[in-house]
């Protein structure tokens, strides 16, 4: 079979980004891919070495996805409203492209500097974050925000609050944070400046 001309690493994206929302990670698989392109797998690996690097593409598209989202939640508000603006932006989010979120969850090695789209997206965090602690580059507080958003999300699309749902916990557990994180970290809190869940 002849190369396609029009085979692109977009145009491969686009299809796997299908697969991905239609069945979860399983489903981006590159038989799959090719016959959802129709073309030979072969063709694939001329822009992709391997399914892991078309995961991996499509979790740094899904960290700019995230990032647009909540920069627009969070744009013009005062530091407060722009953290709540933000968690809200997130959990929405996750909510309507579960799989494409759970891309954000796959393991991977832990603290390591991560480059690219899924750094920017921290720096965007850690930036209202920091807002409203009133600490530049506050990752022990951005670390316990994002854990916080992390854990609640995980938590209701794995159906664990059960048929009563959270009942609120969100928001309170949200005006907690907040209120939490206006104060002066206390010493012995911080962490070197990193970004360890991403």
């Amino acid at each position: 079979m002849p190369y396609p001309a029009k085979l692109t690493p977009d145009t491969i994206l686009q299809v796997a980004s299908v697969l991905l929302r239609a069945g979860g990670a399983e489903a981006v698989g590159m038989r799959a891919l090719a016959g959802a392109l129709g073309v030979q797998p072969s063709s694939l690996y001329r822009h992709f070495a391997d399914r892991a690097a078309v995961l991996a593409a499509l979790e740094d598209q899904t960290s700019l996805d995230l990032n647009a989202a909540l920069t627009r939640a969070a744009a013009g508000l005062p530091p407060a409203d722009a953290l709540r603006a933000l968690a809200h932006a997130y959990l929405d989010f996750a909510r309507s492209d579960p799989h494409a979120y759970g891309l954000l969850l796959m393991p991977r090695a832990p603290y390591t500097a991560q480059p690219g789209a899924a750094q920017d997206l921290w720096k965007s965090v850690l930036a209202v974050v920091g807002a409203v602690t009133g600490q530049t580059d506050d990752t022990a507080a951005t670390v316990a925000f994002w854990a916080y958003l992390h854990g609640f999300a995980t938590l209701e699309l794995s159906g664990q609050f059960g048929r009563s749902g959270p009942r609120g916990g969100f928001e309170r557990g949200l005006e907690a944070l907040i209120v939490g994180l206006s104060f002066p970290a206390q010493a012995g809190d911080t962490l070197p400046h990193s970004s360890p869940l991403l």
